[in-house]
């Protein structure tokens, strides 16, 4: 059996749990080492996953660690400096999502881990989810016959803050947290986007950003899309955090609906996630999702070749925030140019 690759883990909070529990789940990796600013949120995530390692600062990790990879679960502000360091150290990546606070930022963590010569995998777990997957496969078959329909839907009322207070400090809330994985799926199922329109609203008062967000897209396949989302829908049965999904082709129509049920022409599919050992109920299906994309990346590391959600790719994911803020800003169809 080749050795499983040596890794650390930069972030302890709250999604970061998660990716511990899925590295220690995959025998192809091994995580020898932690660095978090938060002395409390470092000693117990290390005592949790039994890794003795630790470090306050990832300028000394970098330096006395001998690693292949590094997992930054931080939040967006520190992905650039921290990515920048990881590609010097001359270290596989897998950053957390968003990527980055702006496109230059993006582009320079790409470059410089291209320059590297290592892997740049941006963990956007959602088209990694194993229902999503399914339709994903289904798309890609030509089952469907030539797209050119689809939509994309995230409507909830869960408290997403009670677990990530910070969420509601920013001006920017649901396309840059949520959004951009909805934006993500319907790029993996219908292609680039080469214009868009989008509308915005803040429902809940205690919040800074918006909380509702209706996105048209127009793809260079031909495809017309709809992605919406939304923290302020109350529903009963509560549906978080399940994306459900329709599609038209010429050939057929798919739904993905709420229960992780296929309907697909003639049959039905229950695409139930499994609720992994360390996994709970409501948050199984995105725990499984990232067990799929971190085994994604290692697999990739092994091929020599680019993951699916590489850094360069999400650029394009990226590119669809930023032109879905400006059309709710100015009220305007945004034009996307290749990236």
């Amino acid at each position: 059996m080749p050795q499983p690759l040596i890794g650390a883990v930069i972030g302890c909070g709250f999604f970061a749990q998660n990716q511990l529990h899925a590295w220690a789940d995959l025998p192809g990796a091994r995580i020898v080492a932690l660095c978090d600013r938060d002395a409390v949120r470092l000693a117990e995530t290390a005592a949790r996953f039994d890794i003795a390692r630790t470090y306050a600062d990832a300028e000394a990790m970098f330096a006395a660690e001998r690693l292949d990879f590094v997992d930054i679960a931080t939040t967006v502000a520190s992905h650039r400096p921290l990515v920048e360091m990881a590609a010097r150290a001359g270290v596989h990546v897998i950053c957390q999502k968003p990527f980055a606070a702006n496109m230059a930022d993006a582009r320079a963590m790409v470059a410089a881990v291209e320059a590297a010569g290592k892997t740049l995998m941006v963990h956007e777990n959602f088209r990694w989810q194993s229902a999503v997957r399914r339709v994903i496969e289904i798309v890609r078959s030509g089952e469907l016959g030539e797209v050119f329909f689809g939509r994309v839907s995230f409507r909830s009322g869960f408290d997403v803050f009670s677990g990530q207070p910070y969420l509601a400090e920013g001006k920017r809330f649901i396309i840059e947290d949520l959004g951009i994985h909805t934006l993500d799926i319907a790029r993996a199922l219908f292609g680039d986007v080469v214009r868009m329109a989008a509308t915005t609203r803040r429902i809940n008062p205690a919040i800074k950003g918006e909380d509702v967000a209706t996105m048209l897209l127009s793809h260079g396949s031909g495809a017309t899309s709809v992605v919406d989302c939304s923290y302020a829908t109350q529903r009963s049965p509560e549906t978080f955090p399940e994306s459900l999904i329709e599609i038209d082709g010429n050939k057929g129509s798919l739904r993905l609906d709420a229960g992780y049920r296929l309907v697909l022409a003639d049959r039905v599919e229950d695409l139930s996630p499994p609720v992994l050992a360390w996994a709970s109920r409501p948050w199984h299906n995105i725990q499984e999702s990232v067990l799929i994309i971190q085994r994604h990346f290692l697999a990739c590391i092994a091929a020599g070749i680019q993951p699916e959600t590489s850094g360069k790719d999400n650029l394009q994911t990226l590119a669809l925030v930023e032109a879905a803020y400006l059309s709710a800003a100015e009220g305007r169809m945004v034009e996307l140019a290749a990236q």
